[in-house]
């Protein structure tokens, strides 16, 4: 067994250290580690759950990456997508992509005995993907729609169901304004109410069958306004990207969810900044922490470092003892941080506990992304960055003198 290891082990659990005063600044070297940790785990547990909670809400929306026509610009008015030049099966088979579904929009007017409302409606096919909407649903039930027939039926944001007074069940009239035409009307029935606490969605989306849309365009049953496209995992996003964008054809453009909805994301990239800085402090914490407990135990191990120096011990090995020794008296610290954290995010995921308003944070609670690499990585770079930095204060032991040291009381 290496030298210096066997002697720190021996110093760590020996009994006698329950009665060194020296005992009390470990406890509070190990007390600062372990809510170094547990800041640190925590931070970026909801930093990256923040992040990915509200990037899958606004794809789950829109789609990851959304296919439409160039002349539809940033109109909310859809204009008629090319499909032929859509390489439609190659984006299918892209291993990557797990959905395809087409849509077109078309703006109106929702009106009421009491009130009006702006909104978009947003049409969808037999292929839309109920159960992933199903989140979204806080009243009511996702309408089923069919190649064969239209549907009347509704999903309507909750803010505007309040504003207008409307839940499951009521039917509304919605005014729509044709190209060199005067306006026309639908009359549609409240299928189900949701909320993604995403404004800019919440505020205008209003999900319905998309032969209205046809209809009201005056395009075939094949015409649509565009596609949107699932992937698996949206940290893909950037690397499935240019794949599709080669198969979205002449006339056509792709866009990722996190291009639509900009302001939302440029947002949440402030949160890897947080992030950083907040492991930094805690990181910066840990380690003055250590320092402080290394320096006092070098001095109450005064005799002891003479008495080894005495026998032959090198300045080096006796470093590596006491610094091993810091390490070692660490570990609690860290592994109790670590599973105090760890339950705490339990409790967070699953009973949602801490909420937030979802007008500030696009999330109605704190969202948590746990992963066991992370906390690994965490706990690991902690061990190592503390064992270099304990190098620099270890230097005191070069200054005693061995003499002195056997005399030091």
């Amino acid at each position: 067994m290496n030298f210096t290891w066997f002697i720190s082990k021996k110093i760590a659990f020996s009994k006698s250290n329950k009665k060194n005063l020296s005992q009390i600044i470990i406890r509070i070297g190990q007390t600062a580690v372990a809510i170094g940790i547990i800041v640190s785990v925590i931070t970026l547990a909801i930093g990256i759950g923040s992040k990915k909670a509200i990037k899958q809400k606004m794809a789950d929306f829109n789609g990851h990456i959304t296919i439409k026509s160039y002349d539809s610009n940033n109109s909310y008015n859809s204009s008629k997508l090319n499909k032929e030049n859509v390489e439609i099966d190659k984006i299918k088979s892209n291993p990557y992509v797990s959905e395809v579904y087409q849509y077109a929009t078309k703006s109106g007017v929702i009106r009421t005995e009491k009130n009006f409302a702006g909104v978009i409606l947003k049409g969808v096919s037999n292929d839309f993907d109920r159960n992933r909407f199903k989140e979204f649903i806080i009243r009511g039930e996702i309408p089923k729609y069919s190649e064969d027939s239209v549907n009347n039926e509704v999903l309507l944001p909750e803010k505007i169901a309040k504003e207008m007074q409307l839940d499951v069940d009521s039917s509304f009239v919605m005014f729509f304004v044709r190209e060199n035409d005067s306006p026309i009307y639908r009359r549609f029935k409240v299928k189900g109410i949701y909320r993604t606490d995403i404004k800019q969605i919440d505020d205008v989306f209003v999900i319905g069958d998309i032969k209205h849309i046809q209809k009201l365009n005056g395009w075939s049953p094949n015409e649509i306004g565009g596609y949107d496209i699932f992937i698996d995992d949206i940290e893909m996003l950037n690397e499935v990207f240019p794949s599709i964008e080669e198969a979205v054809g002449f006339n056509n453009y792709a866009e990722k969810a996190t291009t639509t909805f900009s302001q939302i994301n440029d947002w949440i990239q402030i949160f890897d900044t947080n992030i950083f800085i907040i492991l930094t402090i805690m990181m910066v914490v840990v380690i003055i922490n250590l320092i402080m407990v290394l320096i006092i135990l070098i001095i109450e191990r005064t005799n002891s470092i003479g008495m080894l120096k005495t026998l032959g011990a090198s300045n080096n090995q006796i470093r590596k003892i006491f610094i091993n020794y810091t390490l070692i008296i660490m570990v609690p610290g860290l592994v109790i941080g670590n599973i105090i954290a760890i339950i705490l995010l339990y409790i967070q995921k699953i009973f949602k506990i801490i909420k937030l308003n979802p007008d500030n944070y696009y999330v109605s609670s704190v969202p948590v992304y746990i992963n066991f690499w992370h906390i690994g990585i965490i706990s690991v770079l902690a061990i190592v960055i503390s064992g270099i930095v304990l190098l620099f204060p270890s230097y005191l032991i070069s200054k005693i003198s061995p003499i002195k040291a056997l005399k030091f009381q």
